[in-house]
């Protein structure tokens, strides 16, 4: 699971109010190379909540220089963007789980896809 998917990803929990943004246990994480796209991160950028994407990269200690706060005209900046590509796109949790911050309702992560399906009586 990216970080970019980690971002966009909230719990579901039946009573929930609060399920987002979902915690991290991850047990296996890999770093992938993926082609820089300037145009897709700089898109992507406005989309994401920021101080959820930093605390997700420093939680699996893959922060890497991303600042606490969005730069400004950062379309310009090519250094930052490909931090933040780093961080979105190469960054991989593959084995582990989400947790609802709320619940605590657990969703395991296998082979880097994560299963946010609950059972009969949890939804």
């Amino acid at each position: 699971m990216k970080l970019l998917t980690h971002n966009m990803l909230t719990s579901h929990v039946k009573g929930v109010t609060k399920g987002y943004p979902l915690l991290i246990k991850a047990t296996e994480v890999k770093m992938n190379d993926v082609e820089f796209n300037l145009e897709f991160v700089t898109r992507m950028i406005p989309k994401l909540e920021w101080s959820v994407l930093v605390k997700a990269a420093e939680e699996l200690g893959q922060r890497q220089e991303l600042p606490d706060e969005l730069v400004p005209n950062y379309e310009k900046d090519e250094d930052f963007l490909k931090k933040v590509h780093r961080a979105l796109l190469e960054v991989e949790v593959i084995e582990g789980c989400l947790q609802c911050p709320e619940s605590g309702q657990e969703f395991p992560i296998s082979r880097g896809i994560p299963n946010m399906l609950l059972d009969g009586g949890e939804s």
